[in-house]
């Protein structure tokens, strides 16, 4: 049996693209707002992580 035929057997398959859809951009949302909101003195922190010194850890 083919995949599509699982997808026509689901009762309302046709809402679930609309809600990933919606769940990506809520997340999306979010994250963009985080990123213009962080302060710079933390983005500078963050940017500089991997190439802090291993004696600190």
């Amino acid at each position: 049996m083919k995949f599509i035929n699982y997808l026509k057997s689901i009762q309302d398959v046709r809402i679930f693209p609309m809600v990933s859809l919606f769940i990506f951009t809520a997340i999306f949302a979010v994250v963009l707002v985080y990123a213009m909101k962080a302060s710079k003195q933390y983005i500078n922190q963050a940017k500089q992580i991997p190439l802090g010194d291993e004696k600190e850890c």
